[in-house]
């Protein structure tokens, strides 16, 4: 799997190989097909296009927009979006679900590292779950600083450590060690790793929760290992036995939080939803 997923903090003095991890996140996220969680986390980009303010006729751009619910979001509120991901395979089903509504929206593959477009091209950045997981954090966010026009917001939704799903990557951590040096993604989902990366634009933020609902336990288990793809490639690459003992450890940890108080998973999970202006 791709090892930038999991919780574990790298060695202070490693040097990461960034391209390399990039290359291995690339394929992670090629494999399964994330679109079938992703529709399920449409309220999240329809909450952040109101969390940012959105216009209409304004220009968005959507980073690492997955299957598009935040690009879904932004164009029904007549933004000029374009949607951007290093998967085009995401892309083409983001761009049949624009379609489907009759939206009108640019869909350009593309590095949230190296956003093809020039200086101050858009009035509002967004990313749902998306930028948090590239390797070289400050080039991300400084790629989404300056696509962005002076005065405007950079809107994203961030897995907090302490949420479910940043347990997931946790639990994962303990059978897949991380990629030496390379920062935990859930960093994005902290007040002091926000001030780090956007200091200069004044983040402002709120903690959130998006709440799985799934049959059962054992329904989650199964989608996500089927399609979802770190936790697809996590269980192919583990020994039978090992698989074993990550599963029981998955669903002990569903077992924690789940509230549902029935046979069926209604469990939270707390995610940061920024908002960055700027200057």
């Amino acid at each position: 799997m791709d090892e930038t997923l999991t919780m574990t903090p790298p060695p202070a003095a490693a040097t990461p190989d960034l391209a390399a991890v990039k290359a291995r996140q690339q394929s992670t996220w090629a494999s399964g097909d994330y679109a079938v969680i992703g529709t399920t986390l449409q309220i999240v980009g329809e909450n952040l296009c109101e969390a940012v303010d959105l216009r209409s006729g304004e220009r968005v751009l959507d980073v690492a927009a997955g299957n598009g619910n935040a690009t879904l979001a932004a164009a029904r509120r007549w933004g000029e979006v374009t949607s951007t991901d290093y998967v085009p395979a995401l892309l083409e089903r983001g761009r049949a679900r624009a379609k489907a509504e009759g939206l009108d929206v640019t869909f350009q593959p593309a590095d949230a590292e190296a956003l093809p477009f020039a200086d101050a091209s858009f009035d509002v950045v967004l990313s749902t779950f998306g930028v948090m997981f590239t390797p070289d954090q400050e080039r991300a966010a400084s790629e989404m600083m300056r696509v962005c026009r002076p005065g405007g917001r950079i809107g994203l939704a961030n897995w907090t450590p302490e949420s479910f799903i940043g347990q997931v990557f946790k639990t994962i951590g303990k059978y897949v060690p991380p990629a030496p040096g390379v920062r935990s993604p859930a960093l994005w989902g902290t007040a002091e790793r926000l001030k780090e990366l956007f200091g200069a634009g004044s983040p402002s933020w709120n903690e959130r929760h998006f709440t799985f609902r799934y049959r059962s336990p054992a329904h989650w288990l199964s989608v996500f290992r089927t399609w979802y793809g770190p936790v697809q490639k996590t269980f192919a690459n583990l020994p039978e036995d090992k698989g074993r003992e990550l599963e029981q450890d998955l669903l002990a940890l569903i077992g924690r939080l789940n509230i549902s108080g029935d046979s069926t998973m209604v469990l939270p999970s707390a995610y940061l939803e920024v908002v960055v202006t700027k200057r």
